[in-house]
């Protein structure tokens, strides 16, 4: 591998760390006098859409924010229990589930040196419900009827509905504490600069193209330091953060390396560490349920999913560096099936025909296919487009669209259908169906169903997770008839990173957390 010096033979990879086996607690071990050492640098194509956490609601931002804001809870590895991070504790206070407090540490400061009280939790969570930005977060509070204080230090929350998993939404993004001094309470703050609380602070923010960290010295949390000085290098492809890596101009790749350089990199024997961690990071087909759009017969869709294959796209496209995905739920979460294999076990055309046959539906059926970000995009919708016209039945129109069009126009239901990652906000399964096929979702399908809202209630009313998989089962059973979208596939989390640093094994898991503050020099 050009630019890469080999000093030993060794193999070093830190192989398959399942989401539930790491088993360490969250406090690091770093320094936080970050004085002049220089920054470890991270190379990613998840670039930040924005800083405010009422406005942005993407895999970039988010990972961002878990560094710079602070949680009222958060996830330390190795486990899926929300754990107090600038909340002392938290508990459910009625048998219901519909009421919920924390309290806050004591001495808890935002980089500016402002106070954080509970004043301030209580802004957070309002402005998000109030601004209810059409590329927000605002879907993850559906359950949230009001939040109270009682004092400077307790946080009441008031739910709608029973709700088990409002610990571990409030864990996530969504959560993310501001300044009420400094955030406007009725819209999105602009500009390239904020105010948190989480472990580091920010310093520069150049969207696409890096972002300065520096340690928090007020940071209060649960994490016992603030971690290394970090600068965040975001790249547009993934062939350009691979020729970064092999210049050596980054000291750490995590998010999204070429799939035939991953396959290549977790073979070979290099001076270097390629940890693979489990993960929910999945992709869609997304269709647009809205009137006029010619997937709205649910036969077109059904048709689709009776051709595509996505072993071909797993083998072909990404080097087997993923799965092929057949529910709604990816694999390591409970209530995982394979309701698509049930119901659609083998690429079928003729089958495919039959069903746009007794729907009265005349072939070819054509429609606009986007996509934007992400692994192989370009060589994977070729394919998918390949797939499904050699049948005959369809005729696709592709198009690429940057990422913040793409997210916009998706939002105002431009296209017909569109491909999308979607990587766990918490590690539940609510993630991935509230958000996703509840009424209101943040796909902007306009797929709703009052089966499958009574359904994510009723799951999300049980306190004991896993009690929940029949109705998660359920929910996954009606998604393969009604397919409002069509799952591709799921990959693990690849992070190469030199010898000479440590702690990228922690970096990312299935928590939907981007630990840099774990990061650190050998």
């Amino acid at each position: 591998m050009r630019g890469v010096r080999r000093r030993s033979r060794s193999k070093v990879v830190v192989a398959a760390l399942a989401l539930m086996s790491v088993g360490l607690s969250g406090c690091s071990s770093l320094s936080s006098d970050d004085g002049d050492e220089k920054p470890i640098v991270v190379g990613t194509t998840d670039s930040a859409m924005g800083l405010d956490p009422a406005g942005v609601y993407d895999v970039g931002s988010w990972s961002l924010f878990g560094n710079v804001y602070q949680t009222l809870l958060t996830f330390t590895p190795g486990t899926d229990k929300p754990t107090p991070d600038a909340a002392k504790s938290c508990g459910f206070k009625d048998v219901e589930r519909r009421t919920y407090s924390c309290t806050l540490r004591s001495g808890l400061k935002f980089a500016n040196g402002h106070d954080l009280t509970a004043q301030d939790v209580k802004f957070s969570f309002d402005r998000i419900l109030r601004i209810k930005s059409d590329q927000g977060p605002a879907v993850l509070l559906e359950t949230l009827e009001s939040v109270r204080t009682e004092g400077n230090d307790t946080v009441v929350f008031r739910l709608r509905t029973p709700d088990a998993t409002f610990p571990s939404k409030i864990a996530s993004g969504v959560g993310s504490i501001v300044d009420s001094r400094t955030y406007p309470a009725d819209k999105v703050r602009t500009g390239n600069e904020l105010d948190g609380s989480g472990p580091y602070r920010l310093m520069d923010f150049q969207p696409d193209g890096k972002v300065e960290l520096r340690p928090n010295p007020h940071y209060k949390g649960a994490n016992r330091t603030s971690g290394n000085p970090v600068t965040v290098r975001y790249f547009g492809k993934p062939k350009d953060l691979m020729a970064a890596w092999k210049r050596q101009d980054i000291d750490v790749a995590s998010r999204d390396l070429p799939a035939a350089d991953v396959a290549e990199l977790s073979l070979g024997d290099n001076d270097f560490r390629v940890t693979e961690n489990a993960s929910a990071s999945t992709r869609f087909l997304v269709f647009n349920l809205k009137s006029k759009s010619p997937v709205k017969d649910v036969a077109v869709r059904r048709a689709v999913a009776s051709v595509l294959d996505r072993v071909a796209v797993a083998r072909d496209v990404h080097h087997r560096t993923v799965e092929p995905l057949y529910s709604l739920i990816p694999q390591g979460l409970f209530g995982h099936t394979t309701s698509f294999f049930d119901r659609y076990p083998r690429p079928d055309a003729e089958a495919a025909a039959r069903l746009l046959r007794s729907a009265g539906v005349t072939a070819p059926v054509r429609f606009k296919l986007a996509y934007s970000k992400g692994v192989s995009t370009d060589e994977e919708t070729a394919l998918i487009k390949k797939q499904l016209e050699s049948t005959g039945l369809f005729r696709i129109d592709t198009e690429h669209v940057e990422w913040s069009r793409f997210q916009q126009g998706r939002a105002k239901g431009e296209y017909d259908a569109y491909l999308l990652g979607w990587v766990a906000d918490y590690p539940d399964a609510d993630t991935f169906t509230s958000p996703l096929v509840g009424t209101g979702n943040t796909l902007y399908s306009g797929y709703s169903n009052d089966r499958i809202d009574k359904l994510i209630r009723d799951a999300q009313r049980n306190g004991r997770r896993d009690g929940s998989t029949d109705d998660y089962r359920t929910i996954q059973k009606i998604i393969a008839e009604d397919v409002p979208l069509l799952p591709l596939w799921q990959r693990k989390e690849f992070v190469v990173s030199k010898e000479s640093i440590s702690g990228a094994q922690y970096l990312r898991d299935g928590s939907g957390l981007w630990r840099l503050w774990r990061l650190d020099r050998i």
